[in-house]
């Protein structure tokens, strides 16, 4: 991150919530991550992210291809998903991102987020987001799969069997547990969303330059 630390150890810590499946969550980290980029002073910044099922009724032993879900589960028109798809792949293309939605399978998404908390650990809570997000939209990995989230850990730097000891004994789970009930508290319906020092709140995958305003809110606040 450019920038310089001032203020006398002034700091800003940005809480998100959000879900590893979500389009909008990975568009909106990026975005986050770009303003955070222009924020003179960026290094005072952290970023701890926080669990969000979308789908908690899914399976975490069946994926479902995306595309079958939504239209033959949730009854969508065949012709509906796929321009919507179409969009959001090109809005995530001007990010950078490579959305390749034919290959996402959708599963139960919570032992990911147990392993971004174990990842928390060791320091590297967003790389390990970013990893997740890459192997959702792009690679079509089973994100509920503990032989590849473990392989995950690994490529990050974590260790393996650290990680898939974590996964199999169901740490973190209390974690997640946790952020799903502040969510609930909180009142958030809808991810990504983004509370900057604890009061102030960013919905949604907006422009960077919202989220520099925000940022340069939060800095000058009490």
């Amino acid at each position: 991150m450019a920038g310089d630390v001032s203020g006398g150890g002034r700091a800003i810590t940005v809480d998100v919530w959000s879900d590893i499946m979500c389009p909008f969550c990975y568009m909106g980290d990026t975005l986050l991550a770009q303003a955070i980029e222009r924020f003179p002073h960026a290094s005072a910044v952290s970023v701890r992210h926080h669990s969000y099922q979308l789908m908690p009724e899914l399976s975490r032993d069946r994926p479902v291809d995306l595309i079958d879900l939504l239209v033959e589960q949730r009854g969508y028109p065949r012709d509906r998903v796929e321009s919507m798809h179409a969009g959001i792949t090109e809005r995530a293309e001007s990010l950078g991102l490579d959305y390749r939605l034919d290959r996402a399978v959708t599963v139960n998404s919570r032992d990911a987020h147990r392993l971004s908390y174990f990842a928390a650990t060791g320091g590297l809570q967003n790389e390990m987001v970013h990893r997740l997000f890459r192997a959702y939209f792009t690679d079509g990995l089973n994100i509920a799969d503990h032989s590849a989230l473990a392989d995950m850990a690994a490529e990050i730097g974590l260790d393996r069997d650290e990680a898939l000891e974590a996964l199999k004994s169901g740490r973190h789970d209390d974690d997640v547990e946790a952020d799903l009930r502040q969510a609930r508290e909180l009142g958030i319906s809808g991810v990504p969303f983004f509370v900057l020092d604890g009061k102030y709140a960013v919905s949604g995958a907006q422009d960077a330059d919202v989220f520099l305003k925000a940022l340069d809110t939060a800095w000058g606040g009490d």
